[in-house]
C-alpha cells in the first residue's frame, strides 16, 4: 500500500544524485507476448533512495537505465527552469549530472513546484517521443498523496470538472464552455482524521494543477496549499502543499516491459499526517 509507511515509520536520509539504492521500490514486468497483459511474467527489483526533500539540491534516483530515469523531486525544487531564470531544476540537475556521461536528459511529465515525488525523463527525442505519446493516451497509472481540509463524505469517488487556464491558476468552468478542458481524477480515502482526510488520487486526465484545483473546487482544498486557498498560508505543520506523487507505472519505450516505480513521502509530508493522527481521533 502506498501507505504503508504510516505504519513502519519509514524515515528517510539524504543522497545526492545517486544510481538507485534502497528505500524507494521499482518493477520491472516483461511483456508475455502469448498471453493478456494481466498474466505478464514477472521479474522483480527493487531499489530503495534516502531522499531529504527540504534540501533542493539533493535529488535521489529513484530507477535508471540506458533509455529512462526517474527522480525524488523535493519539493520546492523547479521541475525545469525559468526562462532567464538561473534558479536550479531537477532538469537542469540532471543534465549537468548526465553530461559526463554524454547523455542528456529530457522531460517527460511534470509534477509542482511545491509538490514533492517521481519525476520521468529520457535520454533520448525518440524514447521521450513514445513515453509521451502514452502520456497524451493516458496509459500511464499515476498516483498521488494528499492530504485535504475536512472530511470527504464518500470513501471512494471520481471527481470531474472543468478548467480553464488564466495566467498561472486553473479557473472553474463549465462543460459548455469551449474553451474549458475537462479534468478527471478517481480517490480513494487513506485515513481521515479530526478535520482533515488523507487520500490516494489516480489521474485520469493530466491538467496543470489539477489535484489541487478539483478539490479546492470541491471545498475540500488541500493543505498548504496557498495558490488555490490564501487561508492555507496560515498553516503551521508543513510550509507547502500537502502532495506527493507517490506511484507510476509506465510502459518502456524500448523493451514493452511494464515499469512500476513506488515513492514513500517525505519526512514534512509524514510529520503532517503524524500531528493529525496526534491531534484527534482517525480512522484507517
Amino acid at each position: 500500500m502506498l501507505t504503508k509507511w504510516l505504519d513502519n515509520e519509514w524515515i528517510a536520509k539524504s543522497l545526492p544524485m545517486k544510481k538507485p539504492s534502497r528505500h524507494s521500490h521499482s518493477r520491472r514486468e516483461k511483456p508475455n507476448r502469448s498471453n493478456r497483459r494481466d498474466d505478464r511474467a514477472e521479474t522483480r527489483s527493487q531499489h530503495r533512495v534516502q531522499p531529504r526533500p527540504r534540501l533542493s539540491r539533493e535529488v535521489a534516483v529513484l530507477y535508471e537505465d540506458d533509455v529512462v530515469i526517474v527522480l525524488n523531486k523535493p519539493a520546492g525544487l523547479l521541475a525545469v527552469p525559468i526562462k532567464g531564470s538561473d534558479v536550479p531544476s531537477a532538469l537542469s540537475l540532471l543534465i549537468a549530472e548526465l553530461k559526463p556521461r554524454r547523455q542528456r536528459a529530457l522531460i517527460v511529465h511534470r509534477i509542482d513546484r511545491f509538490a514533492s515525488g517521481i519525476l520521468l525523463f529520457a535520454k533520448t527525442d525518440r524514447d521521450r517521443d513514445a513515453l509521451i505519446r502514452q502520456f497524451l493516451a493516458h496509459t500511464p497509472v499515476r498516483k498521488y498523496l494528499a492530504v485535504v481540509r475536512g472530511r470527504l463524505k464518500e470513501e471512494s469517488g471520481t471527481l470531474v470538472h472543468y478548467f480553464r487556464r488564466e495566467g498561472m491558476y486553473q479557473q472553474l468552468r463549465t462543460a459548455r464552455d469551449p474553451d474549458a478542458a475537462r479534468a478527471e481524477l478517481r480517490y480513494t480515502v487513506e485515513r481521515a482524521f479530526a478535520d482533515a482526510t488523507l487520500v490516494r488520487v489516480e489521474l485520469v486526465t493530466g491538467l496543470q494543477n489539477q489535484i489541487r484545483a478539483q478539490f479546492s473546487a470541491l471545498g475540500h482544498p488541500l493543505i498548504g496549499d496557498r495558490k488555490y486557498h490564501r487561508k492555507e498560508a496560515e498553516e503551521q505543520l508543513i510550509d507547502r502543499v500537502a502532495l506527493h506523487a507517490a506511484y507510476l507505472k509506465f510502459v518502456h519505450p524500448r523493451t514493452g516491459d511494464t515499469i512500476t516505480i513506488e515513492c514513500a513521502p517525505p519526512q514534512d509530508f509524514q510529520h503532517l499526517v503524524q500531528k493529525l493522527s496526534r491531534s484527534g481521533r482517525s480512522k484507517q
